[in-house]
């Protein structure tokens, strides 16, 4: 198997056009020690791919999260896009091995570098972009960093919750309800926790999970479950 061949493989992607799968993985450091066969980098299609993944990212999270204030809608899109989350991706498909590198940059460890993964991880996907559509992109960008989307929708529905339910408390009875931890289970690896939402002295709902914070915001999402129909009166 060829190397565009097994990267294809590892993208799940065919390329129609295999010069744009190629040009998403020049350097521009090997542009410039080989005119003659590279006649431009992958920072276009990086740009583009920039542009593109964004623009998947905050769909997703507008359709995940139709509570979330755009400011918290914009700092969850920006911990998906940044350099160490790119890097990662690239990693995770082996992109360092396939990228053309100058001579310097390849003595110097380019190929692990995470600004060269995060860059051509983009230009992989401006490339797609141009090959494959919108559908077939978005799709793409969506099974590759589905578990780090996830873990982000997860972390903005707890801020969700909590929030929601403290705006309730505090703007139809002026209090603030408050968390406690009231039990830890299971061995360092495999922790669970139980959370308790508390108003004064009183319990208002139970939540669980395998860190303080999921316990906290199925404790608040109880309460609110409960409440709903007090609060939409």
């Amino acid at each position: 198997m060829d190397k565009s061949a097994s990267l294809e493989q590892a993208l799940g992607i065919h390329f129609n056009d295999q010069s744009l799968l190629e040009m998403a993985l020049v350097h521009s450091s090997y542009v410039n020690e080989n005119p003659g066969l590279a006649s431009a980098s992958n920072e276009r299609l990086e740009f583009l791919g920039d542009a593109v993944l964004g623009m998947v990212f905050a769909e997703g999270l507008y359709r995940e999260l139709p509570h979330s204030a755009e400011g918290g809608l914009t700092q969850l899109r920006s911990d998906l896009v940044r350099r160490s989350t790119l890097a990662s991706m690239a990693g995770s498909i082996g992109l360092g091995a396939h990228l053309f590198l100058g001579k310097g940059e390849e003595s110097s460890g380019g190929r692990n570098k995470p600004a060269n993964l995060a860059g051509a991880m983009e230009a992989v996907i401006g490339a797609v972009f141009l090959d494959q559509g919108w559908g077939a992109t978005r799709d793409f960008i969506l099974r590759l960093f589905a578990p780090k989307l996830e873990q982000v929708i997860r972390q903005g529905a707890a801020v969700d919750y909590k929030s929601q339910l403290q705006h309730l408390f505090q703007s139809r009875k002026q209090v603030t309800p408050s968390y406690h931890i009231m039990e830890t289970k299971g061995p360092d690896h495999d922790r669970m926790f139980t959370a308790e939402v508390i108003v004064g002295n009183t319990v208002l709902g139970r939540g669980y999970g395998k860190s303080k914070k999921i316990a906290q915001t199925e404790a608040a999402y109880s309460v609110l479950e409960k409440m709903k129909g007090d609060f939409t009166k």
